[in-house]
């Protein structure tokens, strides 16, 4: 054969031979720009009727977050997540890890990977929404929860997750505060406790004060030894031992410390392990609702405690008995946060339209001169004539005047108020009704918060401008008159209900659910899914 016939025959065969690997390359492109066109496709139309998602994956040209090896990384993270979450008291079958992952292995076509891409971005957004600011809606489980809960955006958390390390972001998610960590702890111990049966039995019957012996004072020791205020010992009879301990107990839920265990000892040394952990739950709950910088000043008012608290930096550097409001329908006091302005020392009471309408109208009907200390006026504020009105005319729809009462040791605000405007027409006072605070529970009020001490209060929120707080204060008090203070640097202030809290050494603290609302709150978790381990159901 002619050697220009076998080059050419062999240049033939390069040729075919390149030609079809070119084509075989083309061909698996095509294939694997199809697949990825499909996964696009897919994850488009799963994200189309979430704006959030929708934007987060248009960004990123609906390429996503959870596949390859960051998608790895990301995915374990949020698997880890998922299996602690009911450390958090959440509802953890909402977040089941084992379906998490037969879900991502049940994707094994484009088009599901895709579809599953965006469901597991949903489920890692409720996640952190959960975790970070709630299960529930506040005003849901009770309307007079007021609290304006910090929501973050979803697209910056979906934003935020992908440029950040997944474990690390993830962690950051709860509240950061200290009495969230020790709630938690709590949690965690309390949990142990209720699967092995809780304090045990409970202290049957009334009344047992020192001196007392018998079985029933047997069951108190054993129950204060079984909570932690009783060491072991043998004591049959109310001796003094039992008195510190019950002591102790009163002090840790906010009763009277007279040592002696009354009908309303009891009934709280009677409260279940099992219900005590709810309101830890619910507790925690409560912290991812505020799960926002309180202040490095701020003023905490628990409404179950009847308390109102200056703090600086986290330390309480003023603490004060309070009285609430009574609990009526129309007379609780809300859960809300906002800032305070200012105070006004000698102040006018200026009466609630409901108050005046409901409670003094009725009194006006039959007697004109009722309430004589408070001054009628009309619309334009100009006092009215008593003697010329006819009350019997008026109902609480059409009643045309407003009621006040002028500046004086009598009137019902006392002689200092301390105002943070809000809709709710709630603030802090000084009151004449000082034989109230003596009270276990202090709940008489209409709505606002009455202070036991509001003149050493008034001097705590001065001492930060004024170089002799308590002489200015009374400067202006001896005047009569009513005037305005301003805060140089207004304060947080935040109204909760907290009836399971910690003191900064970790121990516990529990009160009554005065108003019901963490038993509305826990009902609301569980039809939720939140259930107690080892107990569920």
């Amino acid at each position: 054969m002619h050697i220009h016939s076998i080059l050419f025959r062999y240049s033939f065969v390069r040729f075919v031979f390149a030609a079809l690997l070119a084509w075989l390359f083309n061909a698996s492109a095509l294939i694997a720009q199809t697949q990825v066109t499909i996964f696009q496709q897919a994850v488009a139309q799963a994200a189309a009727a979430d704006e959030d998602l929708v934007t987060f994956y248009r960004a990123r040209n609906f390429e996503g977050i959870w596949s390859g090896h960051a998608g790895w990384a990301r995915r374990n993270a949020l698997l880890a997540a998922f299996e602690s979450a009911d450390d958090h008291g959440l509802p953890q079958a909402r977040y089941d890890p084992e379906a998490l992952r037969a879900l991502l292995q049940s994707a094994t076509t484009p088009e599901a990977q895709g579809q599953v891409e965006v469901e597991v971005s949903r489920l890692f957004l409720r996640y952190a929404q959960d975790i970070q600011t709630g299960v529930i809606v506040p005003a849901q489980a009770d309307r007079n929860i007021r609290r304006e809960v910090p929501y973050r955006s979803p697209l910056a958390t979906l934003e935020g997750f992908a440029q950040s390390n997944p474990a690390g972001f993830l962690r950051s998610l709860p509240p950061s505060s200290p009495e969230y960590t020790r709630l938690m702890r709590e949690k965690l111990a309390m949990e142990r406790l209720v699967a092995v049966g809780g304090w045990g039995p409970t202290v049957p019957g009334g009344k047992l004060e020192r001196g007392d012996t018998g079985a029933r004072v047997v069951a108190l020791r054993n129950r204060l030894i079984a909570m932690g205020f009783l060491q072991r010992t043998n004591v049959q009879s109310y001796d003094e031992t039992i008195v510190a301990a019950v002591q102790r107990f009163q002090q840790a839920h906010g009763l009277a410390t007279d040592g002696t265990a009354g009908p309303g000892t009891l009934a709280q040394v009677n409260v279940s392990a099992e219900r005590r952990l709810q309101s830890i739950i619910v507790a925690m709950e409560r912290e991812r609702w505020i799960n926002r910088p309180r202040g490095d000043r701020h003023i905490w008012v628990n409404l179950t405690d009847f308390t109102a608290k200056i703090i600086d930096h986290d330390i309480v550097t003023f603490s004060t008995r309070s009285v609430i409001g009574a609990n009526e329908q129309d007379r609780v006091s809300p859960e809300f946060s906002d800032v305070m302005e200012f105070m006004v020392i000698n102040p006018s009471w200026y009466v609630p339209r409901s108050i005046a309408t409901k409670e003094y109208l009725p009194q006006l009907r039959r007697n004109r001169f009722a309430q004589s200390q408070l001054i009628l006026t009309d619309r334009r504020g100009r006092q009215i004539n008593r003697s010329a009105v006819d009350f019997s005319r008026y109902t609480a729809s059409n009643f045309p005047y407003s009621m006040r009462q002028p500046p004086s040791r009598g009137n019902a605000l006392g002689l200092v108020k301390f105002m943070f405007p809000n809709r709710y027409n709630i603030y802090l006072h000084d009151t004449p009704a000082k034989s109230l605070f003596g009270r276990e529970v202090r709940a008489f009020s209409h709505g606002c918060i009455r202070l036991n001490d509001p003149f050493d209060f008034a001097y705590a929120l001065l001492a930060v401008q004024e170089s002799d707080p308590e002489g200015f204060f009374q400067a202006k008090l001896r005047t009569g008159r009513e005037q305005q203070v301003d805060l140089d640097e207004p304060v947080p202030v935040h109204l909760v209900y907290r009836t399971a809290f910690t003191q900064a050494d970790g121990r516990m603290q529990y009160r009554r659910d005065v108003y019901g609302r963490d038993a509305r709150i826990w009902n609301a978790l569980a039809r939720e899914g939140v259930a107690i381990r080892e107990v569920r159901g």
